[in-house]
């Protein structure tokens, strides 16, 4: 008899891996109503093709590996790669440029890997990063919220059929405060920049997307750290100098309900494989992806600098909980020093 060998965890029950990646895809549908509501269908297209494009890419590689296809493809991270990566690309986006980027984060920054658990980075922003980088005009192309395009409209941009789409899109609340630093007058003449109280629109996709990652806390799948420091960060930066200069520097309520600061608070810093593991860690990985992402909106040349912090931190994550390890009981302190 064969035995199928998986990472860990190997925990049954309410902890099982499927009832968690369960419980993150209910968490996202929130997020999901707000952004049909605001842009159209095009996001909910977008989702259920990425989960088919996920499962197929999946399937087709662990065949390749000789791993058991059904088991490993009932667990659930290829579906939430896919919901994660589509809710954050433009509604406007078509098949291919999801194809592409489903693709990539399952066949490249996941599988290729090991699978599930072995991934250093994000799959959802490493695929996201790629399509940014790629394709910035398809990346780009959002529409203006509160002027949704009816079903029809959004199959035709899904199938690659523009229809001039191009004239109707417009900048996000960042980019345009990018755009318009410095000039408080332009800044007032910016509709997209004056909802409620943050970015016109995006305001509600990032409550929608904050009760949604409140209920993941409540359900104890993820824990406060990770949010809380991002969050608490990126707002710790942004006060000072919005204080100093509010022509040049958005308010710490803008940083924090426009762009994808709570998406990626809860839902892509919070991932179990690629995040710090230690408390003491996860407060130090978030509180630096929060430091990066002010950094980056502020003085870089992308307005929404999510994926790109992930990454960066991603990357540090094992540096961060080897120094913040927890002392064993009955055991000092290990000492750091050259070689070890």
């Amino acid at each position: 008899m064969k035995l199928i060998s998986v990472t860990s965890p190997h925990t049954t029950g309410p902890s099982r891996t499927q009832r968690v990646m369960a419980q993150v895809l209910l968490a996202t549908l929130p997020g999901l109503g707000v952004l049909c509501w605001l842009f159209g269908w095009g996001s909910l297209i977008n989702v259920l093709w990425a989960c088919l494009a996920a499962l197929l890419c999946e399937a087709a590689v662990l065949r390749l590996r000789g791993k058991p296809v059904g088991f490993h493809l009932t667990d659930g991270s290829a579906l939430v790669t896919a919901v994660l990566l589509a809710l954050a690309i433009p509604p406007t986006a078509p098949w291919w440029l999801t194809l592409v980027g489903v693709g990539f984060a399952i066949i490249f920054a996941k599988q290729l890997y090991g699978g599930l658990g072995m991934n250093p980075f994000n799959p959802a922003m490493a695929g996201y990063v790629l399509l940014l980088i790629s394709f910035p005009v398809d990346m780009t192309r959002w529409l203006p919220p509160f002027e949704a395009p009816d079903i029809a409209t959004s199959l035709q941009l899904f199938l690659g059929r523009d229809n001039g789409i191009d004239a109707l899109t417009g900048a996000t609340p960042l980019d345009s405060f990018r755009t318009w630093a410095g000039d408080s007058t332009a800044l007032a003449a910016q509709p997209i920049l004056h909802g409620e109280f943050a970015g016109l629109g995006w305001e509600w996709v990032n409550l929608a997307f904050l009760a949604g990652g409140l209920w993941l806390l409540w359900r104890r799948v993820i824990a406060w750290h990770i949010p809380a420091a991002l969050l608490g960060a990126l707002a710790l930066c942004a006060l000072p100098f919005w204080l100093h200069d509010s022509a040049r520097f958005a308010s710490p309520l803008f940083h924090l309900f426009s762009g994808a600061a709570m998406f990626g608070a809860f839902f892509i810093a919070t991932d179990p494989v690629s995040a710090a593991t230690s408390r003491t860690g996860q407060l130090i990985y978030a509180a630096l992806i929060g430091v990066l992402i002010w950094v980056i909106r502020s003085f870089g040349g992308y307005p929404d600098a999510m994926a790109f912090a992930v990454l960066l931190l991603n990357l540090a994550a094992p540096t961060i909980d080897y120094y913040t390890q927890p002392r064993s009981y009955g055991h000092s302190k290990p000492k750091r020093g050259i070689g070890g």
